[in-house]
Order: C-alpha cells, then structure tokens, then sequence
C-alpha cells in the first residue's frame, strides 16, 4: 500500500499559492526546509510526519473544517487497484460486533528500538496499580526518545486494554503555532470513538463530560504526547479506575504529579552499551566491530541522544563507503555539529527539536541559556550564573529552573547544573545571535565572580598568605559568601573544575589579567590536595598571562608558584631557575614581601636537595626582612623554617627553641595552617630527642590541624611520620594504622606518596591488630 501522493502535494501547493506564500517564506514560517515543501508538492514523500503537516497548516493559517480537511488529506489512503472494496484506514478503527467503536490509533513503532529496560519495567509495573485512573509522566530533553519508548511500551501491553487505545499529539513544543487547542483536542478523540458530528454536543465542557462518560468503566490506554504544561492534560484525563494515560513532554509536569497523583519518570540520554546497541541495529555490527575508536567517539560527539544516534546512523548508512573515522570528523567541528545533525526535516533536526523547547520559555530563561553557552566550565551554580548573566540570584533561581523543567540543563547534583555537548553547541548558536559584545561582557563577569570568590577563599584557607590589589567586583556581579573555612574547601572542591577550565577561557578569550589572578587564588588550595603536576601547568599559563601584559606582580607571584610545584615533583634545578626569576622580579619591583616569600621558598629547596648550610642562611634572610616590614606572620613562619633547618642539621635544642617561639605566634596570630606545620616540625625534633611521647602528641595535633584546614596531603605526610615514631617506640600496631591511614589518603588523592608508605607497611609484617 502508498500513502499520500500528488492529491495532498496539490492541496499544500493550493493552499501556499491561496496564501500568497513561496516555499521558501513558507518554510520560513513552518520551520521546514524548502527540500521538504518541495517533495510533498510534488508528491515524492511517501508518507509526511504529521508534526510536519500541523505546522504547516499552522503555517498556512489553516483553521476549522479547512484544517481538518487539510489534515485529513494527509491520511488518505491512495487506493490501489483491487482494493475498492477496503474501508480507508484513516485512525485504524476496528468495529466490534458492528457497534461499538474500538480505536486503535497507536503510531507504528520504531522498527529498531533498543534498550530503556528499566523504563520499560517501570511503565510495565504500572499496569497492576490500585485505584483510579493510573497516570504516567515520560518526561525528557527534546530528542531523547520519550515517544518512541511511549509508543513502543503501549504497543507491548495493547491486548491489556481491549477497549483500545488512543493517541493525540498536543503539538506542546511547535515553533509554527501554539499548542493543540483543548476544543481541537476534545473533538479529536470524541471522532476517534466514532461518536458522529450530530451527537457532539456544542460546548467544550459537554464535550469533555461526553469523553469521560464513554471512558467510564472501560479500559482504555490513552496516550498524550508532547504536552506543553499540565493544564493541557488535565482536561483529558478519564475519570474512571482502567484506564491509563502516558503523557510524554519535555516539561516535568510537576503539577500531574503533585495532585493528580501521576509517576513521573525521566528519561536520561543512553548509556554507551545501549547507544552501541542502537547503532549496531542501524549500522550492522560488523561496520561498529570494524572502528570500535569511531564508535566510541561517536557516542560521545552525540552525547547519547538517540535523536542524534539515530541521524548520524542515517548519514553514514547513506554513504557506505564513508568510515566512521570520517564522519567523525566531521561531526568533531563544534562549529558544523549541528548542521551535520541536520536532516533538512524539522521532526528529524537536533537544531530544530531543541528550538522548540526553546521557544516556549520566558526572555530570561532564553538569554541565560544562550549565555551558558559561553561558560567556560562543565557545570553551574545559580550563583554563577546570576553574574554570568547580570541577573539578581532570585531571577536567576527562576530561570534555571525553567531551563531545568524544560530539560535544557540537568541538576546532576544537588546545586550544579550542566548541559550535553550538543546542547552546550546550540547555546553557543544562541549566544552568537547576541553578538561579541554580550558574550565578552558575561565572560568577565563571571571570571569576576569566580576570581572574588576564590579571593575572599584563599583568605580563609592562609589568612597569612600576600595580597594583591584586587578591583571592586564588575556591576551585576555577585560573589558567594564563604561562611568559613570548611565551606571554603567544599567550594573549591566542587568548583575545581570549573576554575581550571576558566583559565584557559580567560587566556584564549583576552582576560589576561584573571588568567593570572584565578591561579594565585587557586595556590593554597593545590597546595594541600597535592596538586603538583597541575599546579605547574597552570601557574606556566599564569606566568604566560602575567607576561604578555607586563604585570610584575603576576610573572613573580608565578614563578614562586611553579618552583614550589616542581620541588615537590623533585625539579630542584627547574625551582632554583624559578625561584631566581621571582626573586629578581620582586627585587625590581622593591617588594620587600614577596622578596621574603621568595627567600624562604629557596630555603626549602635547599633544604630538600640536603644543602643545610644554604637552607639556613635563605630562612635567616627571610627572618630579617620579615622583622624589618614588622610583618609577624612571615616572622612565625620564618622562625619555624630557621628551627627546622637547625633540626636538619642535627641542632635540636637550639631547633625546638626556634619552632615554639614560632608556635607561639602562630597561636597568638589564629594562623593554624602555621600552627599545624609547627607542631609537624615540633613532633620531628621530639622524636630525634629521644621524647617519642611528646613527638606523636605533636604529630596528633598536627594532623588534627591538617584534618580541620582540609590539607590532605599534609595530613597523609604526617600520619606516615606518626608511623614512624610509633615503630620507633615499639608500637607496631599503631604504626600499621597511621600508616594504612596515609594509604588510603594518598590513594584518595592518586599521589605518587602511597609507594613509599606501602614499601614501609610490607617491611614492618604481619601485626596483632
């Protein structure tokens, strides 16, 4: 059997030509390519989508009776020879017994379906609820497959209903026109359920009444597609216990749930073994077996969406002399990712099933999304994106919220958002309408709004550390408030990230100064996770940054930064060339401070490659200056260095002197990462004293300290040294446990640390404990 051929292309060509339209304005106002217009006027398309024939005769300005015929004509059935005697199978209806009307309007299946089985169970599970009317809500991101596992699903359990099943598309989501209107909708499924035009009585409220009443007592499966908001279902809903209704809509529906009683259920993109399977239905396994790479980054390029699967299998089935490999890269250019997807048929267009989501939401919630594609991040808080968007935080609340209902972002944890590749590229179109103006202004503001909050972070972390100036936060900017120290550490671990990726934006996109300020607010907290490798990337881009602009404060503070990074990886000769830069750079600048902090640096550098001697001289330097600028901070830390060197050298008297009039004004000054590295360096001279209770009472309150300030990898260095003062007092199970505690840290932490202390644990043997 054909369906619609020249009869409905003549109708379409009439009613454009009675409009005064051309194809291309007609595809204009349709959404549809000119292609598509096209072939159905011609009569080449076996068998138009009807989302395509609703727009168009949106498009076209079709209402009423015009409308139906319209639609209608789109159904018609081409009667071939032989077959005059067959009913027209316009909404498939079955009679029974000649009298009662059974539809059966389910659309035809996706023919290579895959996957969903858990969703699937879910659905199924629904079949045995109590009670009234069973309501189900699919919901999902445009092109994530909700109808098709919707269809799929009822036309499984369609002998469960043997008084049939329904289906309407509500067209919730159509860029040409607005929403099925409830009077079209009524009317629809009263025709479905063969109750004659004479029978319908004239208000829209009678009708809804008259569509219940035939419901009651039946068992009917009712399927709503593409639902706007729940307003738009509530008024089709059977009031009776049987039925069942599956509403699919990319909106949450949150009111269904919340007092119809209805059980939502999100549909997520594929996981990469069911995305797999679907193009392996569509491709063959032996093409997928062949470029298993390809595959893979293929997946990944469509970020699992089945729409997007499902044209790019399409594309490379076409073509199949075309690698994988090949079309991969093609699909690879962000800047052409969406045209690749792009079938020139809006229902089968990951441009144009993600515009009509689009389209429905208030100016905000469209500029934001717009904006997000220019954050540089993979996730966001309302709080960014109140200054990314120069929004007040309630307005901003509300329109990620909206974006969130509307599935063009996921709350993926409790406070973070974020969006798939291909919706990350699609509001990168967004922003691009905005112009470069608007797109450069939100990405300093929100350089700005992570830069003051890692400011008024690093602050807490090291109240001790050096300053530079930093300018009042842009206008519409507002930073998070940091409420102490441990939600300092709980910002940067959740925005790390973020704030490497911001680094990088800011140096390709010109901010060069935030390229160097975010790594300096970003020091203390590497610091204590053990960060050294990245550490040194990052702080090289700063240096980059700091230099192409001319900013002394910026190249010395970077070079400090990479030299304590790669004396800790063990690149002494690379820290002492570091180190001599930033030393001569703050001595130009006449930077006393930061010629200290340099001094002190080299000292420990010394200090690690064994040279004492040089250790000692750079700490005591570094002590003068700090007591010349009055500056009781770098005193205490001063202080504590000159006491460890002393230790090094095997002068621990004169060592545990230094280290406590250090202590002390750490203590005085409420300075605790100071306090914990004093009590770190107390524990070490105890313990060669002979005093190895007094070392692992130091050692404990040290680690107690790193534990509270977040240092990890400070804390795992000084479980290991607790060990080795417990194995020093005989103590070989508690040994075992300060160690094993040290593993799991540097483990955690995926530092190089562990080896040594595991090599430690297998010499030590078997303990009691």
């Amino acid at each position: 059997m054909t369906y619609v051929t020249a009869a409905f292309g003549m109708r379409l060509r009439d009613c454009r030509e009675s409009a005064g339209l051309s194809q291309r304005e007609l595809a204009t106002r349709s959404g549809l390519s000119v292609r598509a217009i096209g072939n159905l006027e011609r009569g080449s398309t076996v068998r138009p989508h009807p989302d395509s024939v609703h727009r168009l005769a949106d498009a076209l300005g079709l209402r009423g009776e015009a409308r139906r015929a319209f639609v209608a004509a789109a159904r018609q059935r081409v009667v071939a020879e032989g077959e005059a005697g067959e009913a027209p199978p316009q909404e498939r209806l079955a009679v029974d017994g000649g009298s009662r009307v059974v539809p059966r309007q389910l659309p035809a299946p996706v023919r290579q379906f895959v996957g969903r089985r858990a969703e699937l169970a879910s659905l199924t599970a629904l079949l045995d609820q109590p009670g009234g009317v069973v309501i189900a809500v699919l919901a999902g991101s445009a092109g994530v497959g909700k109808t098709a596992l919707a269809v799929h699903w009822a036309h499984q359990v369609a002998d469960r209903f043997p008084d049939g099943q329904l289906y309407l598309n509500l067209r919730g989501f159509d860029p040409s026109g607005g929403p099925l209107p409830l009077p079209e909708a009524v009317r629809g499924l009263l025709d479905a359920l063969g109750i004659a035009a004479g029978q319908i009585p004239a208000s829209v409220q009678a009708q809804v009444g008259l569509y219940r009443s035939l419901l009651s007592g039946k068992r009917m499966l009712v399927l709503l597609d593409n639902a706007r908001d729940a307003g738009q279902v509530r008024p089709l809903l059977p009031g009776g216990p049987g039925n069942l209704v599956v509403v699919t809509s990319r909106s949450q529906l949150s009111g269904l749930v919340a007092v119809e009683g209805a059980w939502p259920l999100t549909l997520e993109v594929l996981e990469e073994a069911e995305a797999r399977e679907l193009l392996a239905e569509r491709l063959g396994a032996g093409r997928l077996a062949a470029e298993p790479a390809a595959v893979t980054e293929l997946i990944g390029l469509c970020a699992g969406l089945p729409l997007a699967l499902a044209i790019a299998a399409a594309r490379v089935s076409a073509r199949p002399r075309l690698r994988l490999g090949e079309f991969t890269a093609e699909l690879a250019d962000t800047r052409r990712r969406l045209d690749v997807l792009d079938t020139g048929d809006a229902p089968a267009s990951v441009r144009a099933v993600f515009s009509r989501s689009l389209g429905t939401l208030s100016a905000p919630a469209v500029r934001l999304f717009g904006l997000l594609g220019v954050h540089p991040g993979p996730d966001i808080t309302v709080a960014a994106a109140a200054s990314l968007a120069s929004l007040p935080l309630t307005q901003a609340r509300e329109a990620m919220a909206e974006l969130a209902d509307a599935h063009l972002i996921t709350e993926h944890t409790p406070g973070r958002f974020g969006l798939h590749d291909l919706l990350r590229a699609y509001a990168a179109e967004q922003a691009a309408v905005a112009g470069p103006g608007d797109r450069q202004a939100a990405l300093g503001r929100v350089f700005d709004h992570y830069l003051h909050t890692s400011w008024a972070g690093s602050l807490l972390l090291n109240p001790a550390r050096g300053l530079f100036t930093l300018s009042r936060p842009w206008p519409g900017v507002t930073p998070e408030p940091l409420g102490g120290l441990e939600a300092a550490m709980a910002w940067y671990e959740a925005e790390y990230p973020v704030l490497i990726a911001s680094v990088a934006a800011a140096e390709r996109a010109g901010f060069h100064t935030y390229a160097w300020q975010l790594p300096w607010a970003l020091a203390d907290f590497m610091l204590r996770r053990g960060l050294w490798q990245e550490s040194v990337r990052l702080h090289r881009t700063a240096l980059a940054a700091a230099t192409r602009t001319g900013e002394l404060a910026g190249r010395a503070s970077a070079h400090r930064h990479i030299a304590w990074a790669c004396s800790r990886l063990g690149d002494y000769r690379e820290a002492t060339t570091q180190l001599a830069a930033s030393l001569e750079v703050y001595q130009q600048m006449g930077d006393k401070t930061g010629e200290a902090r340099a001094l002190t640096a080299l000292g420990a550098v010394a200090d690690s490659q064994g040279n004492y001697a040089d250790a000692l001289s750079y700490a005591e330097q570094a002590l003068a200056l700090f007591q010349a600028l009055d500056d009781r901070a770098g005193q205490a830390a001063a202080l504590n260095d000159v006491g460890w060197t002393h230790a090094r050298q095997g002068h621990f008297e004169q060592a545990r002197t230094c280290c406590r009039q250090a202590l002390d004004l750490h203590r005085e000054l409420g300075n605790l990462p100071g306090e914990a590295v004093g009590l770190d360096s107390l524990g070490y001279i105890e313990h060669h004293l002979g005093h190895l209770a007094e070392a692992a009472a130091c050692y404990r309150d040290a680690i107690t300290l790193f534990q509270k300030i977040g240092a990890r990898v400070f804390e795992a260095e000084g479980l290991t040294r607790l060990g080795d003062t417990c194995l020093a007092a005989g103590e070989r199970d508690q040994a075992a446990g300060a160690w094993q505690q040290a593993i799991a840290i540097y483990t955690d932490l995926e530092h190089a640390g562990a080896a040594e202390v595991q090599a430690k644990l297998a010499e030590l043997g078997p303990t009691e404990g």
